[in-house]
């Protein structure tokens, strides 16, 4: 398959599917990478947490869209 290294769909994970009205998700990046970063492409909000201020991307489904792998493969090569 052309192109297979960028997408993996672990339809036998208990958490399958993490995000419900997705057709197909994009399991390479289960854990996003970009969660670390103060800004990223996807939906996400700050909210308060034990007086911390956390990043909260529950509601995101960027990383698991097979089309956004070259825009997260961007972000961590900067």
């Amino acid at each position: 398959m052309e192109n297979s290294y960028r997408f993996f769909e672990n339809k036998g994970c208990q958490y399958y599917p993490c995000h419900k009205g997705m057709d197909h998700q994009n399991c390479l990046f289960c854990y996003c990478p970009l969660y670390s970063m103060e800004y990223c492409p996807g939906e996400y909000q700050y909210i308060e947490s034990n007086g911390k201020m956390i990043k909260e991307c529950s509601g995101c489904t960027f990383p698991h869209k097979a089309e956004n792998y070259d825009v997260i493969i961007g972000f961590l090569s900067k």
